[in-house]
């Protein structure tokens, strides 16, 4: 009998958690109602990210911050990656990029920086050159040679009289002919450009429970610039870097496929904060300045993910010591 009342409270528990995935999708008459909520379920669904517990600086035994490197092209972080056209999967789904973005569009989140320190802050605006490049054409720039004043404004003097004197004015002249939009190449950062997001994080021993644990700090998207886009071998940069505890709430709202049950989704809060990815340390902090294992592993990659390697393991040795008597 208890089993079968543990079996029970399991199920209903997993039908709750599966509402927004399936929200009136078996009650709906038309497509639009697919995904509104009762008010009884609205009413009911207080779901909020897991709070983080309180860790006293005492109970720290030991840390180590270090900066990994989550490749998109990896089957395991597919999640994260997919869906790069929202239009063809439905307006519920996003790719953890479009997320972020809109996000700081609409103002939810707020604390993006332009370094992994989090010193100085980065607005939409300083970012709007990444994300978007407009340029002529070569054959917009043969036509407006073959015309250039005819395509060229500029300002002239003008002298009119005002009451009894004459006053010379400086006005703006538009150009007599524009270029068909035709010519004018637009390049826009999309979620399909990104190749991979860069993620600080502190590995702790908390000592008053005796247990390794992993708190994320700050996640970075990294892809070319939208001026690059289309190039051969564009240069990738970081476009932003977000303080992961502030956008918890934005990242819990949002959910990720689940690839082994779609009723079941994985917010990107619980993705993340669960490590259900597969990221590689690029840079452990040192007395160094921070140095990444490039810099002083120069040239060769096979090196460099053993070096990677050697970090994470020196790391997971401490927690082993510690049970050595």
């Amino acid at each position: 009998m208890k089993f079968r009342n543990l079996f029970l409270t399991l199920v209903l528990s997993l039908g709750v958690t599966s509402v927004w995935a399936q929200a009136n999708l078996l009650n709906s008459k038309v497509p639009s109602e697919i995904g509104k909520k009762s008010a009884a379920q609205m009413e009911s669904d207080n779901d909020k990210p897991l709070p983080y517990g309180y860790v006293d600086d005492r109970d720290v035994l030991m840390g180590k911050t270090v900066w990994e490197l989550i490749d998109l092209d990896e089957r395991i972080n597919f999640p994260l990656y997919y869906p790069i056209d929202t239009m063809s999967v439905g307006k519920d789904r996003r790719s953890l990029f479009t997320v972020l973005l809109n996000g700081i569009k609409s103002g939810k989140i707020t604390e993006v920086y332009a370094d992994d320190y989090f010193n100085t802050k980065k607005t939409l605006s300083e970012m709007s050159s990444s994300f978007k490049f407009i340029d002529t054409t070569q054959a917009g720039f043969d036509i407006v040679n073959s015309e250039p004043e005819a395509y060229k404004g500029g300002t002239k003097e003008v002298r009119k009289k005002v009451g009894r004197q004459w006053v010379t004015e400086t006005v703006t002249v538009p150009a007599s002919k524009t270029l068909d939009p035709q010519f004018i190449e637009v390049r826009e950062l999309t979620a399909q450009d990104i190749s991979g997001y860069k993620i600080k994080g502190y590995w702790y021993f908390d000592k008053r429970q005796s247990e390794l644990k992993y708190r994320m700090l700050a996640i970075c998207p990294v892809a070319p610039e939208a001026r690059e886009i289309g190039s051969e071998n564009p240069d990738v940069i970081e476009l932003f870097w977000i303080y992961f505890p502030a956008v918890r709430n934005v990242l819990h709202e949002a959910k990720a496929f689940n690839d082994k049950n779609s009723a079941m989704p994985i917010t990107f809060d619980h993705l993340l904060n669960a490590r259900r990815f597969n990221g590689v340390i690029y840079k452990e902090e040192n007395v160094y300045g921070d140095r990444q294992i490039q810099d002083y592993m120069k040239d060769n990659a096979q090196m460099q993910l053993l070096e990677s390697e050697r970090v994470k393991e020196k790391i997971r040795n401490f927690e082993q010591d510690m049970w050595n008597y």
